[in-house]
């Protein structure tokens, strides 16, 4: 909830102070019996609470969906799939599904749009679900997004062709499976911090992303912080943090 939204909703009459203080009451939190809704997340962080939705039924992500939206601000839910969005969409009818990266959002105060983009550089196209559910964060949280995909290091040149764009940018997402090398590269390339985000594309030797994490953890160039395996969301949020700086 953004309380300073709010108080200008009173100021302006489209909300009774009696429907203000109503909200206000449930930033001491909201028990739910399965979970414990964090509603002071958007004042203590500057980010409301996520609702992660595996592992938790249909309905227990529709509900905590409903809760958060209820309480006005943008809500967003990750590795949602198609049953827990038909359940969401039934509560919480402005809720988009990003079906390719799993994602559920609802954007209720739009974003201040931050100053410089965030490019979201993919390996290969299998990569594409972990470099949607980034770059579409990266979005939600008002960031404009340089989408480069396909553009490993197995051909070079698709790459350097791109290094113009790549250059624009204020954090640079680097989504990789395999070897995972495409971080190191891109670190020597571009004076933006390089988010390295490792997927579990790969063969046997991969490891599931394994080897494409340890590579990243390695890297000798400077610049790079690594996420965990297939961690989108994580990765698109920290490249808003670092922009919000």
């Amino acid at each position: 909830m953004d309380v300073t939204v709010l108080l200008e909703q009173v100021k302006s009459g489209k909300i009774a102070p009696e429907a203000a203080a109503e909200k206000l009451r449930l930033l001491s939190g909201e028990d739910l019996g399965y979970a414990l809704l964090d509603h002071q997340r958007q004042l203590r962080t500057g980010a409301g609470e996520v609702v992660y939705c595996a592992g938790k039924s249909p309905e227990q992500a529709a509900e905590i969906f409903e809760k958060l939206a209820a309480a006005g601000g943008n809500v967003l839910g990750t590795r949602a799939p198609p049953e827990h969005f038909e359940k969401i969409s039934v509560k919480t009818p402005g809720a988009v599904f990003h079906k390719q990266a799993g994602l559920v959002s609802l954007i209720q105060n739009p974003p201040k749009p931050l100053a410089r983009p965030v490019a979201v550089c993919s390996g290969g196209t299998a990569d594409l679900p972990v470099a949607e559910e980034a770059a579409l964060t990266a979005e939600f949280y008002g960031a404009r997004v340089l989408r480069l995909y396909d553009a490993g290091i197995a051909g070079l040149h698709r790459l350097v062709g791109r290094l113009p764009e790549l250059r624009e940018a204020g954090a640079v997402i680097a989504v990789a499976g395999m070897e995972g090398a495409l971080p190191s590269v891109l670190a020597g390339l571009v004076e933006a911090p390089v988010i390295a985000l490792p997927t579990s594309v790969g063969y046997g030797t991969g490891l599931g992303g394994y080897a494409a994490l340890l590579t990243m953890l390695n890297s000798c160039a400077p610049g790079i912080a690594a996420v965990n395996i297939d961690n989108g969301f994580g990765a698109g949020f920290l490249a808003a943090r670092i922009l919000t700086i």
